[in-house]
Order: C-alpha cells, then sequence, then structure tokens
C-alpha cells in the first residue's frame, strides 16, 4: 500500500509543602552591617514598541523569566519613580525589579525624573541595565562612528566574541556571529560600532579598517552598569537569537527563573512503506483525490537496505539520532507483494538499537472520519442520519495495538506512551474535521498511550486529548512524495510560483505565501535554494529554545537521499556556532511533550500572580503552587541543600546550571546556596 492522500502537505510526603520554594538562610552579617537587600526575580521592561525591546521581551517569556511590562505609549501609564521600583519588607529593602530593559540609554527624555529614578535605583541596588538598542557616542562609553567606528548597514558582517565576552556573558558561543544577509536586494541590518572609551567593556565587535569596533559591550559609569547593543534587530534574526540567551545571563547575573536549552529532534515517518510520487507532468500525486487522471504506481518511494546502512553510519558519524516513526503492517504488506522478503526491514531491524521508534500505527490508515473522496476536497462522509462516520474505537485500538505487539516480536524498544497516527489524523482537520474523532481518546487510553503527535502548522499549542496530551511537530519543507531532487526542485516551483510562472498560484491566493521571482531550475534549485531555507528555518527554532520536534519522511532517506543535506547544514552550522558546553538537545517525543507541559503549567501560575520569587545574598528563595515544577537558572558551584549534606544543583549547560525542581521528600523547601 502507498501512503496518499495527505491532508497537509507541508505538513507528599510533607503536607507543609504546600508551595513550591528555594530558600538558603541568608549568610551572618556583622553586627553593624545593614540588612542584604531582597532582590525580587523579575525584569522591568520598559517598551517603546520597537522590534529591539520586542525581541529581548519574548527570550524572556520564552524562557520562563516573569517580567513587568510599561508602555511608554499607554495613557494613564505607571509612573516610574522611587517607589515603583523599591519598597521595604519585613525590615528589610526590597528591589522589585533584578534588571531593567530599556529601549535605549534614556528613553523618557533630557532631565527626565523617570530616568533619575531609575538611576538611583540601578545604583542603590546594584541592578543592571541594557540598552535594547542605541548608538555609538560617549554618553554609552563609545567614541562616535566617525572616529574610526562605522555607521551603516551590517548584511553579512562577521562579528566576533572578544575574550571578555567568552569569559562573561557570551562564553557559550564558538567565536563568531555571522549577520545574516538573506537577499542583496532588501538592507536587513542597520547598525553603528565604535571604538571603546574608558569604562566600556566589548562583548562583541568587527573590523572596520585596520581595526576593531565594538556592537555590543557593558559601559559601567557613576555606580551602574548597562549592556549597550547598538545594531537593530527583531526576535528573528540570526544574530540576535545567538546573542539572546547572554543579554538574559547578563541583565539578570546569572541568576533568575526559567531555563533554556536549544533543541533538535528529527522523526522519520512511515517507516517500513512506501510513499507515493510526485508526478511532474500531472502536478499533483497519483493515487490522491486531487489528481484525475493520475494512476497510483505500485512501488512508489521506499527506502532499500542500503539506504538504512547509509542511515546508520550517518548517525555515528554526526553523533545523532533520529526517531524511526514506523508502519509494521504496511512493510508486511510491501513484502507479501515483492516477492515474500524484505531487505530494507531486515537492515533496520540488524541496526534497531542505533534508533529510537515511535508507533506509527499497523497500516497508516485515515482514522478520524470517513472520508468521501468522490469530492474535491475530500468531505466526511455521513450516515442516513447525516451523522458523521467515524472510524470505530476498536480499529484505532487495533492499529495501535498490533504495530506495538510486532515492535516487541522484533526487539524493538518502543515506548507504548507515544504515537504519531498516520497523518495526525483523528486529531481534528480543518476544515474538513472540526473535531477531533470522538473514539480516539478511548483508543489511546486502551493502549496506554500518553503522548500523542500533532502538526504544528495547524495546532502549535499543547493540548489534551483524552488523558493524553498532544506533541506538536514541526514539518519540514521536504515534501513526502518526493525522492530525488529534481521532483522537490518540481514541486516546490509548484507551490511557490505564480500561474503567469507556470506554477499552482498558491503562493498568490494565500497571505502567509510568497511567490518566487523565477522558477527554480530543477537541476540545481534544491541544493542552491530550498536546502538553505530549510536550515535557516530549522535553526531559528533551535536557537529559540523551541522544544517541539521536526518531522520528514522515509523517502527523504532514499533515492536522491534529499534530506542529509538540510541535516547536516543545521548539525554543522549549529556546532559551528556554539561551544562545547551547549550541545544541542535531542530528546524523544515523550520528553519533549513534558516539557511543554511544564511550561504551561508555569507560564499559567506566572500569568496568575502565584509566584514569588527573590534573592538575598548568596540565598534564592521561590515559591509556586504546590506540585508546580519551577524552572531555575543559576551559576556554576551552586549547592542544592538535601535532607542530609548537598549536591550540585541541576545540569550544566551554556555556562550556567539549570534544572525544574520541587522540594525534596520531608522538606517544605528546596534550598540553594549560590557561590560567593
Amino acid at each position: 500500500m502507498v501512503h496518499r492522500n495527505r491532508t497537509n502537505r507541508a505538513a507528599a510526603m510533607c503536607v507543609a509543602a504546600a508551595l513550591v520554594s528555594l530558600a538558603v538562610p541568608a549568610a551572618t552579617a556583622g553586627a553593624a552591617a545593614a540588612p542584604a537587600p531582597r532582590v525580587d526575580l523579575k525584569v522591568l521592561v520598559v517598551d517603546d514598541g520597537g522590534a529591539a525591546v520586542d525581541a529581548i521581551t519574548d527570550e524572556l517569556r520564552g524562557t520562563g523569566v516573569p517580567y513587568t511590562r510599561i508602555d511608554l505609549g499607554q495613557q494613564g501609564r505607571p509612573v516610574i519613580d522611587a517607589a515603583f521600583l523599591s519598597d521595604t519588607v519585613d525590615g528589610r529593602p526590597r528591589a522589585k525589579y533584578q534588571g531593567v530593559v530599556l529601549p535605549n540609554e534614556d528613553p523618557f527624555g533630557a532631565g527626565s525624573p523617570e530616568m533619575a529614578a531609575l538611576a538611583a535605583y540601578e545604583t542603590s541596588f546594584g541592578i543592571r541595565q541594557v540598552d535594547a538598542y542605541t548608538w555609538a557616542h560617549p554618553g554609552v562609553g563609545l567614541d562616535y562612528t566617525d572616529q574610526g567606528g562605522y555607521a551603516g548597514t551590517l548584511d553579512g558582517t562577521e562579528a566576533a566574541v572578544t575574550a571578555a565576552g567568552k569569559s562573561g556573558p557570551f562564553g557559550y558561543l564558538a567565536g563568531k556571529v555571522v549577520f545574516e544577509d538573506n537577499s542583496p536586494l532588501v538592507p536587513e541590518s542597520y547598525g553603528f560600532m565604535g571604538r571603546p572609551r574608558a569604562g566600556y567593556t566589548s562583548y562583541v565587535d568587527a573590523p572596520v579598517g585596520s581595526g576593531r569596533a565594538s556592537l555590543v559591550g557593558a559601559y559601567t559609569h557613576d555606580g551602574r552598569t548597562e549592556l549597550v547593543v547598538t545594531f537593530g534587530y527583531n526576535r528573528y534574526q540570526r544574530q540576535y537569537r545567538l546573542l539572546a540567551r547572554g543579554i538574559v545571563e547578563w541583565l539578570t547575573q546569572g541568576v533568575h527563573l526559567g531555563q533554556s536549552r536549544n533543541w533538535f529532534a528529527v522523526h522519520v515517518d512511515d517507516v517500513f512503506a512506501p510513499d507515493a510520487r510526485w508526478d511532474t507532468e500531472l502536478n499533483c500525486t497519483p493515487g490522491d483525490n486531487d489528481c484525475p487522471g493520475g494512476e497510483e504506481p505500485g512501488a512508489g518511494i521506499r527506502m532499500t537496505a542500503d539506504d538504512a546502512r547509509y542511515a546508520a553510519q550517518w548517525q555515528r558519524t554526526k553523533g545523532f539520532t533520529m526517531d524511526m516513526v514506523f508502519n509494521a503492517g504496511a512493510g508486511e504488506e510491501w513484502k507479501a507483494e515483492n516477492g515474500g522478503t524484505d531487505a530494507l526491514t531486515a537492515q533496520l531491524l540488524a541496526d534497531r538499537s542505533a534508533y529510537r521508534w515511535i508507533n506509527h500505527t499497523y497500516t497508516h490508515p485515515f482514522l478520524g472520519c470517513v472520508q468521501d473522496t468522490s469530492t474535491v476536497p475530500w468531505t466526511c462522509a455521513e450516515d442516513a442520519q447525516g451523522a458523521t462516520r467515524w472510524t470505530p474505537r476498536a480499529e484505532i485500538s487495533a492499529q495501535i495495538r498490533d504495530n506495538h505487539n510486532w515492535a516487541v516480536s522484533k526487539g524493538v524498544s518502543v515506548d507504548r506512551t507515544e504515537l504519531v497516527t498516520g497523518e495526525h489524523s483523528g486529531l481534528k482537520t480543518l476544515p474538513q474535521q472540526p473535531q477531533d474523532n470522538p473514539n480516539l481518546a478511548g483508543a489511546l487510553a486502551d493502549n496506554g498511550v500518553r503522548w500523542i503527535a500533532s502538526d504544528n502548522s495547524r495546532e502549535p499549542q499543547q493540548r489534551t486529548v483524552g488523558s493524553a496530551l498532544t506533541v506538536p511537530r514541526h514539518p519540514m519543507n521536504v515534501y513526502y512524495n518526493t525522492g530525488t531532487r529534481a521532483e522537490m526542485a518540481d514541486e516546490y516551483n509548484w507551490v511557490y510560483t505564480s500561474t503567469e510562472d507556470g506554477g499552482s498560484g498558491i503562493c498568490e491566493s494565500n497571505p502567509a505565501s510568497t511567490c518566487l521571482p523565477e522558477p527554480l531550475d530543477t537541476g540545481t534549485g534544491y541544493l542552491d535554494h530550498i536546502v538553505p531555507q530549510e536550515i535557516g528555518t530549522a535553526l531559528r527554532h533551535v536557537l529559540g529554545n523551541d522544544p517541539r520536534p521536526h518531522y520528514v519522511h522515509q523517502s527523504n532517506l532514499a533515492e536522491d537521499r534529499i534530506l542529509y543535506p538540510v541535516l547536516d547544514g543545521v548539525l554543522d552550522g549549529y556546532r559551528g556556532m556554539f561551544a562545547a558546553n551547549t550541545p544541542l538537545v535531542n530528546q524523544r517525543q515523550k520528553d519533549l511533550g513534558v516539557e511543554l507541559e511544564r511550561r504551561a503549567v508555569w507560564d499559567k501560575a506566572l500569568a496568575e500572580g502565584k509566584v514569588t520569587a527573590y534573592r538575598i545574598g548568596t540565598a534564592v528563595t521561590v515559591k509556586a503552587p504546590s506540585g508546580t515544577n519551577a524552572p531555575i537558572t543559576a551559576p556554576e558551584g551552586t549547592q542544592k541543600q538535601l535532607l542530609l549534606g548537598t549536591t550540585a544543583f541541576g545540569a550544566s549547560y551554556a555556562g550556567t546550571r539549570s534544572a525544574w525542581t520541587v522540594p525534596e521528600v520531608l522538606q517544605s523547601a528546596v534550598t540553594l546556596k549560590l557561590p560567593s
């Protein structure tokens, strides 16, 4: 059976522990010493509506760092004065914010009482300030650009992290910070580079003439320090994404709520099964009900034993594990139709320990409503009373059970809590099927499924399906029905060129799409255009702290093996940008689901104002609703107090330690002690 009819192409041990709490008794102070101030673990964001502040706010939100946003353009907004910034709690001075993000060094205007209040606050409590985007001038510790600097477009500029940057906030980077240059026709980045003056420490610089000038650095003056950024950016641009983590670490002095990783997992769907092939003459896929006149091929695109050997060797070479999302029954059908032998299955089973495996149902049927394919597009069939006909619970359950049992019988390690249905079917499919198959949740429960994949392009947010949760997956733009570079370029042309240029015109009618200026050369277009585009898209996900896995199809590992140039570009590109202390995090579906689940719970607690967190000297206290895992980042050397003794807190990543954490057994608080 050839897989076809894709609906989305791209496509309490301690009762007292009612609160999660992390606390360290404050160090004993000298008799004459004033009490150490309490600094709340929250950031103040002063927003002018610009892209730079938006980018930093997005990083705070994505990391899980709580913040208060002040909209400068809002009438009746709070006035930033001493009372807004600090007060006294239990006889101890309290700083309400651990860091301040401003659009520039003084967004309020010369002589502003608000800026004076901020400066006094930062000086008094040792609070750092980020100037999201400003220009090079002595007021931020830099010479003017006409004194050995530069002002202008930065597209393609090869900047670098300085020695101070590597030993400071950007030690997770390998060195280079290359500015994007996606089009020679459109300026993408503008900025200012200036030579440092007294008090300024450059963290990122770039060549100017025979010397170098700064783009990012710390300016210490008048008893306070601000991080100065002198180039424009938005939340998506790679140069910013590379620096975003370090900006937050610098701002919070390495102690904050939230944590961040660089995630990348790749699911290969339809393993053991053949996939249908794009017809370059008909501009459709024979077998689909929107491909009139086409005859469905008997074999389709299917990996060979050589392709399987190549996949295993590639994984060893790259140090990367793929998830094989398999349809055992479809493979058995293929074997029965092809002489009773199957070298591909034999080879994949011989290398079974090299991969992670995920149940994709036995024969890959559509598990939603019964499809009426007599219309284009298909519709949900109805019974005589006009009610939607659904795939029965018993049939869904059998598809899950039989595939799992086959894997167990072959010695394949498979987790029954994970499932990817064919075409993500059973879940709602707009516009034809606006609700889940009502029989799906019961079938998932019958088989112990806890994590079911969904398509991120349709449903980017995790949601419940009975007792299970979805794990949204990013579809890579490497089409399931192509096995060669020429086929891929041809179909890409059909989707992304205008009718005038011979394409479908989809790119003209879809406001979310953009047409190519001209069709790609089918001989070179895949490697020259599509591959770089897909590498860039995947890396944006990776650098955005996005745990959602990516998915492709076994057809992309067959014939021309068109997936590998994309994966090579992602892996090699990543390892060229990041230091060894910041590896890619490649986890299985259920672990990614847990990460998304914890984030949703944490975000809800923050939104409802149920998290209290502060630091007093080397003591950190975090309180959240009972049962809530709290994400915390702290410096290397941070210790966690156990019932007896201590242990290193969290896991090491990107030069810091971080973890989701709850109190230990018999403790009402988790105790952390920061290094002096």
